[in-house]
């Protein structure tokens, strides 16, 4: 991108329909400089990437208004503010709309339906007062609903129709001819022909057109009422941010606005308070409900050094917290931006609609001609010939098919955010629902990524100096590998030496200098490299990869001296996601830089189709282009750091536990979890997305295919149907309203995880109710479910004891019905070997 491209958004006004929408893209695109256009109809916003040095933004604006509409930079005034006004000015104007309406109705139809009519209207001596009655009610509805004539006309003008065209045209057509027809009528009776006034006031359409105006407008209100509902997420996700914050500045305690905090503020956060940015624990711990960004819904302890994400809210303890990112930068302002582009950019299938649209209104206007031509030629009826453009008119409104991607793209994307799936474009939620092969990396993403060592093998070295010449190496290393070394030196008190010429081989191992030796760590196609004999070592370490273990051959001036075995568990879920993967149709292949015995024990764990192991970076990448070549559809879900170029070569790349950075850039989907079931639900999110899209450009396509050609009299030379332009008028507004709610079903979409019975919220304090009392337990030492099964069985046996353990959160949720005493719990659980760290 140029020094000079800049992203500005604008609020643009005046936009009815996807005609609307693709006249001020074109518009904006014609400008020189202007590289990327992305309108959205939904929020009446548009967001333009241009180069400031060949086009301003006061230029962008005039564009916008040429065409017909309004705009201005985004930031002058609430969205919502914005969006209130219009419903309430949309609402006032429908309610006096109908107090015209219903009488105008009522007088001219109500005799259809054997209802009586006032006498005054009634009979042929009153022909005129009936006349003027209905040209009086009707004259107030097309005041007040106005605008539709005057966005009609302009875009019209500037040839440019839209859905305010189309509804202008047939508006003013009945009103004109009915016109015309109330002269007609004063001049036959003046002249005394009654016969000749009468066949006129039977073939006014006053009612007509003021049930067209009135019935467009109940349309576009219910429309738009449901349009808001479609950002309910986004707007949920910024009523999150706590509008006030507790500082400490001087010494003392002070509230302030969230937007006035600064990097390194000290900010005290209270139970039932909500954490206004994102910030590390300096004092004290606490419970924290992170559900609104990440989806989990047990909350997650936090202690000194840990991190607290914007908008989560404490649900038990005290805290003082530093500041790390003020208001505007943090996880909750990024989470919303992604969001609203995602909304706002278009999915591949919205541009055929676009295309449609961009077209259908020109074409509609040529047929309503059409249609009144033909009716004129062949039954000489001029009422019947105009009865028919207007139908064809008003039922032809392609609002219906303007909002079937847009809102259902709104409403996906909400949802993901509410779950935590990060979606950042609507192309990658598009792309998602084609997903035939799932690439999974392992470290960090299939397991914990925080490997511990398990076992040690020596030749002629003792453990300690293993470890000593290990830990100087690695302590220059930020690996996972490298930090479970320098935690087992530091457990055993190692001492970690210094180390010179350190030097990194990718993919396969580290090297230096300590003590004047060569030191070499790696797997072992580094050794095999190096010429270094390991045929002494081979077994263990092979038996080590076949439990799972991951072996690192050290060497020493050429020759090897030991290996070192680390274990890496799996994650809980893991299992489960992969699961799911297969009900969704999907193969799940396994990236790996261990080796193989590991790889394929890690595999027959977790049930995973196939797996590569001992890769470089650049080899994953390969491995998603050879697949992608023998016509899989590929995701590759990783941590989004150490597999970018992985993620970015898949066709949708997902980052598995963005937490504090959840702009990775090479990835199209980021989970704000540690949980590769976020994977799966990404595609779920997106299949189910995509199947409501296509139901709404379905029912979009085959109305206006079908109420077209009754619109235009086709089928009456067969049945004798010719269709009224009022009904025309609720059809189409009905259509409009069918799209949007059939797009808000997508609210109904839940998550596994959402589905999990889980502990209540309030499992982190001490409680009693009804002689029941609720204790968390923090336990160190559990591994993996094993572990999380084996306190279980244990607590679950004392009687009176029930309890749900978390591996995540490292603790027991114990519900204590009687005496049961925490010597007893905790005497329990140590002599399994774990340790109990506190009772709360």
């Amino acid at each position: 991108m140029s020094d000079y491209m800049k992203k500005t958004k604008f609020d643009v006004t005046g936009m009815t329909c996807s005609a609307c929408q693709a006249h001020v893209e074109k518009a904006v695109n014609a400008l020189e400089g202007v590289s990327a256009v992305n309108v959205n109809l939904l929020r009446n916003y548009m967001q333009v990437e241009f180069d400031e040095s060949l086009v301003t933004v006061d230029k962008i604006i005039d564009a916008v208004v040429k065409a017909g509409y309004g705009a201005s930079e985004t930031g002058k005034k609430s969205e919502k503010s914005d969006s209130d006004d219009n419903l309430k000015g949309m609402k006032k104007r429908l309610i006096l709309s109908l107090c015209f309406m219903i009488p105008l109705f009522y007088f001219c139809m109500g005799h259809m339906f054997g209802l009586p009519i006032p006498k005054i209207l009634d009979g042929t001596e009153n022909m005129m007062i009936f006349i003027l009655t209905q040209l009086l009610l009707t004259i107030p509805i097309i005041a007040l609903n106005f605008h539709f004539f005057r966005n009609g006309y302009k875009n019209l003008i500037n040839r440019s129709p839209n859905m305010d065209s189309l509804i202008a045209l047939g508006s003013t057509a009945a009103f004109v001819y009915s016109l015309y027809g109330t002269y007609m009528i004063v001049y036959h009776m003046g002249h005394g022909d009654l016969s000749a006034a009468h066949g006129y006031m039977m073939n006014l359409y006053y009612e007509s057109c003021g049930m067209i105006l009135t019935l467009i407008t109940v349309g576009k209100y219910l429309e738009t009422k449901s349009k808001g509902r479609t950002s309910d997420a986004v707007s949920a996700l910024i009523d999150l941010a706590p509008k006030t914050a507790t500082v400490i500045r001087e010494g003392v305690e002070t509230e302030i606005s969230a937007s006035e905090i600064a990097v390194g503020d000290v900010i005290i956060i209270r139970a039932g308070g909500a954490v206004p940015c994102d910030c590390t624990v300096i004092e004290g711990s606490c419970s924290v409900d992170q559900s609104a960004l990440t989806g989990e819904s047990i909350p997650v302890v936090k202690n000194i050094g840990d991190t607290l994400m914007s908008a989560t809210v404490s649900t038990g303890g005290f805290v003082k917290c530093r500041c790390d990112r003020q208001e505007k930068d943090s996880t909750l302002s990024k989470i919303i931006a992604l969001v609203e582009e995602a909304a706002a950019s278009k999915a591949p299938i919205a541009r055929l609609a676009d295309k449609i649209s961009g077209i259908f209104v020109p074409v509609v206007i040529g047929i309503a001609l059409i249609s009144a031509i033909l009716w004129l030629i062949f039954t000489g009826d001029a009422a019947a010939a105009l009865k028919a453009a207007i139908s064809v008119l008003v039922i032809s409104c392609p609002c219906s098919l303007g909002l079937a991607t847009p809102t259902a793209i709104m409403v996906g994307t909400g949802m993901g955010a509410k779950n935590g799936i990060l979606i950042k474009s609507a192309e990658s939620l598009e792309t998602a629902h084609k997903i035939t092969a799932a690439v999974l990396d392992k470290t960090g993403t299939c397991t914990e990524g925080k490997p511990k060592i398990r076992e040690i093998f020596t030749i002629g070295i003792t453990e300690n100096q293993l470890m000593s010449y290990a830990g100087a190496i690695e302590a220059n290393s930020s690996h996972p590998l490298a930090k479970s070394i320098i935690t087992y030196c530091k457990d055993k008190k190692i001492d970690i030496r210094q180390c010179d010429d350190y030097k990194e081989t990718e993919g396969g191992g580290l090297s230096g200098i300590v003590d004047n030796k060569k030191i070499l760590i790696g797997n072992k196609r580094l050794m095999e490299l190096n010429k270094i004999d390991i045929s002494q070592l081979l077994s263990n370490a092979e038996k080590s990869a076949e439990n799972g273990g991951i072996p690192l051959f050290v060497a020493v001036d050429g020759k090897a001296v030991g290996v070192i075995s680390a274990a890496d568990f799996v994650k809980s879920t893991s299992k489960e996601a992969v699961e799911m993967f297969r009900n969704l149709g999907i193969k799940t292949i396994m990236l790996t830089g261990d080796n193989s015995r590991t790889a394929q024990a890690i595999c027959g764990e977790l049930g995973i189709d196939e797996f590569y192991a001992e890769l470089l970076p650049a080899d994953k990448t390969a491995v998603i282009r050879d697949l992608q070549k023998s016509g899989q559809c590929v995701a590759m879900i990783g941590d989004g750091v150490n597999d970018a170029p992985a993620l970015a070569a898949a066709d949708v790349g997902i980052a598995v536990g963005g937490g504090q950075d959840i702009a990775i850039e090479s990835a199209d989907i980021v989970l704000m979890q540690d949980d590769i079931r976020d994977g799966a639900e990404s595609i779920r999110l997106s299949r189910a997305t995509m199947r409501n899209i296509r139901q709404n450009l379905f029912w979009a396509l085959i109305y206006n295919s079908l109420g077209i050609p009754l619109a235009a009299g086709l089928f009456y030379p067969i049945f004798h149907w010719q269709m009224n332009p009022m009904f025309g008028a609720a059809a189409m507004s009905l259509s409009s309203f069918c799209v949007v709610t059939n797009a808000l079903r997508l609210n109904l979409f839940k998550t596994v995880k959402s589905k999990e019975k889980t502990p209540e919220n309030d499992h982190i304090s001490t409680k009693t109710e009804v002689n029941t009392m609720k204790k968390t337990i923090y336990i160190d030492g559990m591994m993996c479910n094993h572990c999380t099964g084996t306190v279980s069985k244990l607590l679950n046996a004392i009687e009176g004891v029930s309890a749900e353990v978390s591996l995540e959160n490292k603790c027991a949720y114990v519900e204590i019905s009687g005496d049961v005493p925490d010597e007893l719990l905790i005497k329990t659980i140590t002599d399994a070997d774990f340790v109990v760290k506190s009772i709360e």
